[in-house]
C-alpha cells in the first residue's frame, strides 16, 4: 500500500521519546512504499488544525540531534478524539494521502489509536494505525516495560539515594512524592539507589496498596526509632479504603481532557502528608517535596537502555505497520535476564486498562518494595553514579 506516513506524539513527555520517533522515520525511509513522511505538531491537535512537518529530508544529523533530546519534538497534546473528531483527522488523512498512521504514547494515546483504527475500519478507509509505547508510569498492558521509564527511574532512584545523603547529614523526616496515578512502578524506583542497609527511602508507598493515616504516622515513628531519620517515597495517587485518591481531597476538582484527576502541579499532597506527621508525633524537622515535572524529560539523566530500547521500538513500528500491513501496538517481551525482544500487540488488548505492580512487589506491610521488583526494574535504569561512606575508627571519647 503505497502512501505518506505521518507520526505525532502525544500524552506526558519522556526523556526518550525522541528516539522513537526517530527509529520510526529512519526505518520508514527503507521502504518503497513510502513516498512522504510528515509529523503532526501537538498530536492529534495538529492533524486536525493540519500542523503538519514533512519530516522526508531532514538531514541525519538534525534527525539524531533531536533524538537525543527529551521531551517531545513534535509537541503533545491531551485531547481526546470521539466519532466526530476522528472524522476530521481522516478528512486531513486523506487530503494529505497518509496511509500509515504512528502515535506514540501512553494509556490515551493507545485508547485514541483504538478508537481512529475502529472508525476506519467502520468508514472502510484502508488507513494502518500503530501505536508506538511510551510512559513513564510503567502502566501499559501487554508489554513487560514502556519507553521513558527506565529514564524516568533512574532520575527517581539518584534523587532520592541524594535526598538519603542529604537526610544523613541532617537527619529529620522527609517525604518525597512521585508521579504515578494507578501503578507504583515508577514510586517503587526511589529504591533502587539504596546501597548500605540504613539508606533511604526507608518507607514507599504506592497505589497498589490502600494508604492509612495511622499505619503511616506509626510507620514513620518506628522507623525514627530505629534509624533516627526517615526518608518516605510516596505516590501522588495513594488513596484511601475507599479508592478516594488522598491528592483529590485537595485538588480542587481540576481534571485532564480524559477526565483523569489533575495530581500533578501541586504541592498539596506532600503538605498533607507532613502535616499528619506534625500533628501525631513530637518531630520537629517534617519536610516533603514534589518531584513534579522534573521526572519526565530531565536534561542529562538519561538510561542507555530506555534510549536503545525506544530507538527499536521506533523501528520495529515502521517494520510491523507498513511491511505486515497490520493496525497494532508494539510491544517488549523480556528474555534471560537481561535481553528483549518485540511483539505486535491487538490495539483493543492496550487500550482502556492501566496495568499495575504485582502485588509480589509490595511487601506484605504495603510500606516498601521487594527484592522482586529490584530484579525487574534495575536491569531498566543503566548506571547509576556511586555513592560511597568514609569508613575510619572513632576516637574514644575521654569526657564522657
Amino acid at each position: 500500500m503505497q502512501g505518506n506516513v505521518l507520526i505525532a506524539q502525544g500524552g506526558g513527555p519522556t526523556a526518550v521519546i525522541n528516539q522513537s520517533v526517530a527509529g520510526m522515520l529512519s526505518q520508514a525511509r527503507r521502504y518503497p512504499e513510502v513516498r512522504r513522511i510528515y509529523g503532526a505538531i501537538h498530536g492529534v491537535r495538529g492533524i486536525i488544525d493540519e500542523e503538519i512537518y514533512d519530516l522526508t529530508e531532514t538531514t541525519t544529523r538534525n534527525l539524531e540531534s533531536m533524538a537525543e533530546t527529551p521531551s517531545s519534538g513534535l509537541c503533545s497534546t491531551r485531547d481526546k478524539p470521539d466519532a466526530a473528531y476522528c472524522e476530521r483527522i481522516f478528512k486531513v488523512l486523506k487530503a494529505h494521502d497518509v496511509k500509515y498512521f504512528f502515535y506514540v504514547g501512553g494509556n490515551d494515546s493507545a485508547d485514541t489509536c483504538y478508537i481512529v483504527s475502529e472508525e476506519a475500519r467502520k468508514a472502510g478507509d484502508t488507513i494502518r494505525v500503530c501505536h508506538i509505547p511510551k510512559t513513564i508510569d510503567n502502566d501499559l498492558m501487554v508489554t513487560d516495560h514502556c519507553p521513558g521509564y527506565g529514564s524516568a527511574a533512574k532520575f527517581v532512584a539518584q534523587a532520592f539515594a541524594g535526598v538519603n545523603l542529604d537526610n544523613r547529614a541532617i537527619p529529620g523526616v522527609y517525604i518525597g512524592v512521585v508521579m504515578g496515578r494507578h501503578a507504583g512502578f515508577l514510586t517503587g524506583a526511589a529504591a533502587l539507589g539504596r546501597v548500605y542497609r540504613d539508606d533511604g527511602p526507608h518507607l514507599v508507598y504506592v497505589p497498589e496498596v490502600s494508604f492509612s493515616r495511622k499505619q503511616f504516622v506509626h510507620d514513620i515513628t518506628m522507623t525514627m526509632e530505629t534509624h533516627g531519620r526517615c526518608v518516605v517515597a510516596v505516590s501522588e495517587g495513594i488513596h484511601d479504603e475507599e479508592g478516594t485518591l488522598i491528592a483529590a481531597k485537595f485538588s480542587g476538582g481540576e481534571t485532564d481532557a480524559h477526565g483523569n484527576v489533575q495530581l500533578s502541579g501541586s504541592g498539596a499532597l506532600g503538605d498533607l502528608l507532613a502535616s499528619f506527621v506534625k500533628q501525631d508525633t513530637s518531630f520537629k524537622r517534617v519536610r516533603a517535596d514534589t518531584l513534579g515535572y522534573l521526572q519526565r524529560s530531565f536534561l542529562g539523566c538519561v538510561s542507555e537502555v530506555d534510549q536503545a530500547e525506544a530507538r527499536e521500538v521506533g523501528e520495529k513500528a515502521a517494520e510491523f505497520c507498513i511491511i505486515n500491513d497490520r493496525d497494532g501496538s508494539v510491544a517488549i517481551r523480556r528474555i534471560g535476564n537481561y535481553a528483549v525482544d518485540y511483539t505486535f500487540a491487538d490495539l483493543k488488548d492496550v487500550a482502556r486498562v492501566t496495568k499495575t505492580m504485582p502485588r509480589e512487589y509490595v511487601n506484605p506491610a504495603g510500606n516498601d518494595i521487594t527484592q522482586p521488583f529490584v530484579d525487574y526494574a534495575f536491569p531498566l535504569i543503566g548506571k547509576l553514579p556511586q555513592v560511597t561512606r568514609i569508613f575510619a575508627p572513632q576516637v574514644p571519647k575521654k569526657l564522657a
